[in-house]
């Protein structure tokens, strides 16, 4: 049995995964590990890449793009690691990280995941734990003011957040080291979210059986961010909202999914219109792409 099983979500993510999974195997030492990748029906040789470069990969194929949830679920109970490590293709191990996150695990023991510090590829800061969302938070994020009031990075702290290994509310999911014993008592990741708040809801429920969610800064871990969601634009915007009110309504109740549902819609219709407003009179220098309503209304009907 590994100290660790390493698990890697793979979606048209070739190069990025390529780098990712050479920086583990340039990073660990010292611990017995092994590499699972779950393939989500990727069309750009990625599977070919790692059966070629990386033999020594463990594979999952699927047909079809299962979702980030049932990805990690299936590659959880497939691997034998006392410890699992969920990783991000679009993530990368730097020296001792990984033995940093150890080192919370073995010192801890109602420690049942553990998060890193995430820096962007040229060092600077980002978000790698926050609170437990709740309404008013989540009308400061959607409307911005959250930005205005509190800094850029909220709801994280922003840089002074990184001052020693601490107990969080969650921490984000781009590398979660995970106690298997965790794991078999909460429950895996809930598979209603096909992306975006897995992580949250999965801390969330490791916290109400007992176990404890830890930051780890020293465990440094470069996130490019977003690789897979590049290829689907404003529809993350959609998946996201979705996410976020399922995990309202399975953790705070109807009333407060609803409310929250209300928020999404008239924020959501004051962007498209703010923006829409600007590019016209910009000529397209101004504005961006914002999730159109009958979008967000077809992703937010059955849930």
């Amino acid at each position: 049995m590994p100290d660790i099983s390493i698990i890697i979500i793979n979606w048209n993510t070739r190069d990025l995964l390529a780098e990712c999974l050479e920086s583990l195997y340039k990073t660990i030492s010292g611990t017995s590990f092994d590499i699972w990748v779950v393939d989500n029906a990727s069309t750009d040789d990625s599977v070919e890449m790692v059966q070629t470069r990386f033999p020594s990969v463990q594979l999952i194929l699927n047909r079809d793009n299962v979702g980030f949830a049932r990805a990690n679920n299936q590659a959880m109970i497939a691997s034998q690691g006392r410890t699992m490590l969920l990783f991000n293709s679009d993530a990368v191990a730097t020296p001792g990280a990984v033995a940093a996150l150890m080192q919370i695990i073995e010192a801890h023991p109602q420690a049942g995941i553990v998060g890193a510090h995430l820096v962007n590829p040229d060092g600077s800061f980002q978000a790698s734990h926050s609170p437990f969302p709740h309404l008013w938070q989540e009308f400061l994020i959607l409307s911005g003011l959250g930005r205005l009031i509190y800094g850029r990075w909220y709801p994280s702290r922003g840089p002074q957040e990184a001052k020693g290994p601490q107990p969080v509310d969650y921490v984000e999911g781009a590398c979660l080291l995970v106690r298997r014993e965790a794991f078999e008592q909460a429950g895996g990741l809930d598979e209603g979210y096909f992306m975006y708040a897995e992580e949250v809801d999965w801390c969330y429920s490791m916290r109400r059986t007992g176990w404890q969610v830890w930051y780890q800064p020293a465990a440094r871990i470069i996130h490019y961010g977003g690789g897979s969601s590049r290829n689907r634009r404003t529809q993350r915007e959609a998946d996201l909202y979705r996410s976020r009110v399922r995990f309202f309504r399975k953790h705070y109740g109807d009333a407060a999914a609803l409310a929250l549902k209300t928020l999404i819609y008239l924020l959501t219709a004051i962007k498209v219109i703010t923006h829409g407003t600007l590019r016209l009179l910009s000529g397209n220098r101004r504005g961006r792409a914002v999730v159109g309503i009958s979008d967000l209304m077809t992703a937010l009907r059955n849930v």
